[in-house]
Formats: structure tokens, C-alpha cells, sequence
């Protein structure tokens, strides 16, 4: 039968579920498990699709088109589980179902509650990940233990055990020892009280790990586990990391959590084998170049709105032993400013995606600073349509060339809703999503990133390039290297009399991880690291 890991969090969210689930599901892979990965949103939105980056940070869209809690980016980044749209599920969605099937009779007239009913539903989409190749579930359960919220998803973790058996289930609460300088130690109590909150509820976990910003000793382990009743060598400290993320999985295999996991469960595991992770924290700890790009958006200021972003910038930094030092640019403050302000110096620049009118001006100007000083340009998404908006005001000299996103009367829409969007009402999950067929063309720039002529890649986006003007963008230089081949949509644009500028309608940042670093990103840092070489040649 398949083993079911459920994963909690107490005291404050933000603690890394996301990151320690995601770990825990290397490690059994690295022990030859085949692993599957869920996460658990207790809120009532049915997708994050329609929540604002500053709220919920990015959106992680998936092949199937799901738009999904950004932990599921971990997920894939760290393992090889495959996420479809049954690896995310909200309270929205559950509701959603559990009232469609009301609406149906199929409840049989009987009074729907959230207990047996809404748990039911639950348990239902937990389950269904199970099966006959698959050794271990891992589900994470969003929020913190104590939010309302979230006790309809604590009910159903509690009853799995009572339907599928206590040895097949393994529960792991996440929580926080923080230390208070005034005192000079760290206090366990706030992880005691979240311990006992779980277990009024009826869950005792069998497994703590305790996040700090310092070590703590052996003392204060053996209280947590005294206080907590859970067992000494079940206490597993994960201080905070000094160099990367990846860190995490090396630093609880330490901890010999992967054992005490597949003891816990009886499963039957083969040696750990960390040997490539092994070499590649030796990468990131000690590389041999270092760029700076300069990343202009519009959500800067909440990290976690760009992740994805951010993590493959580094994944293609790794592949080339160089430290990818980050210039965070808010777009607002380029348009008041001036490009040479705040974007001199840069190896790079990136132009992420995005919705609204708000920061758009800058960030053209920021394509057009990287256009016109030659400075290595990847657009992705929003950044590919500026692009297009630059090049048609500065190149084809159509001044009021915009997209009719945010101009619908412009009278040069080189940026254009898609015929199928514009009947569209319902905001949520109808923008065009998904992995989607690319053919590039040979000898170009982006297929030589990818040494294929054929890709696919994830989208999530109303607007297009407008193929009305396609003949004169190719004339003036800036070319249409990635195409549909069905539908015929511009997916890359790239001009090739530049260093290295290219930009693409879909989201590469969704495809890379930091062992396999996405060809593009690795593309990028590549022109990047040659106009650094030439910018320290220049200045001796």
C-alpha cells in the first residue's frame, strides 16, 4: 500500500514547508522511492490565478495548464514527481466540488456538512495520488496549525490513518524555535504550544522539525521532545542556510531524517546517493565568474512574486560556476529615474511578466536601453511584448505603437488579444495555459540555446504578437524565431545583429531546475559573463 507523509506547520507561515517537503521527497527518491507531491491551500479562492503577487506571489503553472501554489515549483525543482492539477488543491475547489455533487442529488437528500462531507472530498483527493507504483504520498498542508481555515483539512489528515492504517501514515510538523537576543537563548515554548494545538485535534506527530537562525543544543531537543511526546532522535533541527536553498536535503540527510522516515514506514530503500547535489553545492559555493542582472518588474518588492524567476537565473549560474548577483529594478522608479540611473553597470537585463498598465513605460525603456547599449536582453512573457513595443516606436518608427492591453485605441496594436480571449468573462483559469509546441528556426539564437529545432514550453497569457506586423518587424531586424506550428503564433522573437536579445511569450522559468538549468537562462548568463569579461578588459 502506498505510505502517506502529511506535513504541517506551526507558530508562523513562511517557515519552508514548501522546501522541506520538497526536500524530504529527494531524498526518498535519492533511496529509490517513486515519489508524489500535493500541497493543501486552505484558502477559498479555487486557483491562485486571480490573486495579486503581493497576496500570494507567483503563480506556478503546470503542462496541464493549472495554475498552482508557487511550492509546487519546489516540488519540481527537487524532484521527479509528476504535478498535474491533482497536486493542488484548495478549499475553493474542494467546496466547489462538494457543492456541484449536491446540485446533482448525489448526496441522496441528506444535510451536507463539512464533516463526513467536505472531509470526504479530502481524503478523496489525497488518496487518489496513491496507487500500485507509487511507494509514498507527500502531502504539505498550507497555513499554520490554529488557522481556522484550515481544520477541515487537519480533520481529514486525522481520519486517514483510521481508514488505511497507522503504519502507513507518518505525520511531520514544521515549526519555529526563535531566538530572542535580549534573553541570549532560544525559546521552545512557541513549538510546544503548536504541538499541543495539533494534538487537541487529535494528531500526534511523529516527526518535529524545528526551524532556528542559530543551533541549539541537545538540552533543549530533549525538552521539545519530552514536551511534545514525540521521540529524542525525532527532533530534528534545520538551522537557517548560509549559502543556498539546496542546501536543505544535504543538511537532513545529516540529520538521518530520510532514515527515520523509511524506518517509521517499513519501506524498502536502497542507499542514499548524493553525490551530484554533493558537487553541486560545491558549484555555489565556490564559482568562478560573477554577472549582475538587473531583473526590472513591477512586483519586485515582494520576493517570492518572481521565484521562479530568480531560482532559474541561478540554475543557469551553476551550470556556468558563476555567481549570479541579482539588481532588483522596479519599474516605477525606472520611469522616474532614467534607464542610465539604474541600469548602468548590469551584465544583463531581464524583463519578467506581468499584468496592467502600471510600470509598463519603464519597462520599455529598459528594452530599449539594453537594445541600443547592446547589453544582453531576455524578455519572458510581458518582457517579449514589450520588446515588440519598443521596436515598433524606435525601429519602425510607429510612435504610438502600444498593446491593446493597455491602449485599446491605439491605432498600431503590435500587441493583440487572441481571437478566442475576446469573448472571454470569467477570469479565472480561461487566459491560454499550459505547455504548448514551439518550432524554432534553425541557425537561430534560441535554437542553438536549445540544440532543437522543436520545444515545448508553459504559457499563461491573453495577449499576442500581432501577426499583421510580422513582415515588418523581420525586414527591420528583429525576427520571428519561435512559431507555433499549428496555430501559427509568434512564441520567440530575437534580433540577430545584437549581442544576445531574445524574448519568448512563454515561461521558461517553469522548466528548469538546478541540475538541469534551462538552455535559455543558461544562454543569458553565457552573453552575460562575455560582456563582464569585456567590461573588465575595458577598464584596465
Amino acid at each position: 500500500m502506498t505510505k502517506h507523509i502529511f506535513v504541517t506547520g506551526g507558530v508562523v507561515s513562511s517557515l519552508g514547508k514548501g522546501l522541506t517537503s520538497a526536500s524530504i521527497g529527494l531524498l526518498l527518491e535519492r533511496r529509490g522511492m517513486t515519489v508524489r507531491m500535493q500541497k493543501l491551500d486552505p484558502y477559498i479562492n479555487v486557483d491562485p490565478g486571480t490573486m495579486s503577487p503581493y497576496q500570494h506571489g507567483e503563480v506556478y503553472v503546470l503542462d496541464d495548464g493549472s495554475e498552482t501554489d508557487l511550492d509546487l515549483g519546489h516540488y519540481e525543482r527537487f524532484t521527479n514527481s509528476p504535478l498535474s492539477r491533482e497536486s493542488n488543491y484548495t478549499t475553493g475547489q474542494i467546496y466547489l466540488r462538494v457543492i456541484e455533487k449536491e446540485r446533482r442529488g448525489e448526496y441522496l437528500g441528506r444535510t451536507v456538512q463539512v464533516v463526513p462531507h467536505v472531509t470526504d472530498e479530502i481524503k478523496q483527493s489525497i488518496l487518489n495520488l496513491g496507487g500500485p507504483d507509487v511507494d509514498v504520498v507527500i502531502t504539505e498542508l498550507g497555513g499554520t496549525v490554529g488557522d481556522i481555515e484550515g481544520l477541515p483539512f487537519l480533520e481529514a489528515i486525522r481520519q486517514i490513518p483510521l481508514d488505511i492504517g497507522k503504519d502507513n501514515c507518518l505525520f511531520i510538523h514544521l515549526t519555529l524555535v526563535p531566538y530572542l537576543k535580549a534573553a541570549r537563548e532560544a525559546k521552545t515554548k512557541p513549538t510546544q504550544h503548536s504541538v499541543g494545538q495539533l494534538r487537541q485535534i487529535g494528531i500526534q506527530p511523529d516527526i518535529l522539525i524545528v526551524r532556528t537562525e542559530r543551533p541549539i543544543d541537545r538540552d533543549q531537543t530533549d525538552k521539545i521532545a519530552l514536551f511534545c511526546n514525540v521521540e529524542k532522535q525525532a527532533v530534528i533541527v534545520e538551522v537557517d542556510k548560509e549559502f543556498s536553498i539546496y542546501e536543505v536535503p544535504i543538511g537532513l540527510a545529516e540529520d538521518k531524517l530520510d532514515q527515520l522516515i523509511i524506518n517509521k514506514l517499513s519501506l524498502p530503500a536502497g542507499p542514499l546517493d548524493l553525490d551530484d547535489w554533493q558537487e553541486l553545492m560545491r558549484k555555489i559555493r565556490i564559482p568562478e565568474h560573477e554577472v549582475t542582472i538587473a531583473v526590472v518588474g513591477k512586483y519586485i518588492e515582494h520576493r517570492d512574486a518572481y521565484k521562479s524567476i530568480y531560482e532559474s537565473l541561478d540554475h543557469a549560474g551553476f551550470s556556468k560556476s558563476t555567481r549570479v548577483l541579482i539588481k532588483r529594478v522596479e519599474a516605477e522608479e525606472l520611469e522616474q529615474q532614467g534607464p542610465e540611473m539604474l541600469l548602468s553597470g548590469v551584465d544583463g537585463i531581464l524583463v519578467p511578466g506581468g499584468f496592467g498598465m502600471r510600470g509598463i513605460e519603464g519597462k520599455i525603456q529598459a528594452v530599449e536601453f539594453a537594445r541600443s547599449c547592446e547589453i544582453p536582453y531576455f524578455g519572458i512573457c510581458l518582457g517579449m511584448q514589450c520588446a515588440v513595443i519598443e521596436f515598433a516606436r524606435n525601429v519602425l518608427g510607429l510612435k504610438e505603437a502600444n498593446s491593446s492591453e493597455f491602449a485599446s485605441d491605439t491605432d498600431d496594436p503590435v500587441i493583440c488579444l487572441l481571437e478566442e480571449q475576446k469573448d472571454v468573462t470569467d477570469k479565472g483559469g480561461t487566459m491560454r495555459l499550459g505547455a504548448q509546441p514551439c518550432a524554432l528556426t534553425p541557425d537561430s539564437r534560441a535554437a542553438a540555446c536549445y540544440g532543437s529545432e522543436e520545444v515545448s514550453e508553459r504559457h499563461r497569457h491573453r495577449y499576442e504578437f500581432n501577426p499583421e506586423y510580422q513582415q515588418a518587424f523581420t525586414d527591420a531586424g528583429m525576427i520571428a524565431s519561435g512559431i507555433h506550428p499549428q496555430r501559427r503564433l509568434v512564441e520567440v522573437i530575437e534580433i540577430p545583429d545584437h549581442p544576445w536579445f531574445v524574448a519568448v511569450q512563454y515561461h521558461p522559468e517553469f522548466k528548469s531546475k538546478p541540475d538541469a538549468a534551462h538552455p535559455l537562462f543558461c544562454g543569458f548568463i553565457q552573453a552575460a559573463q562575455e560582456r563582464h569579461h569585456q567590461r573588465m578588459q575595458a577598464t584596465v
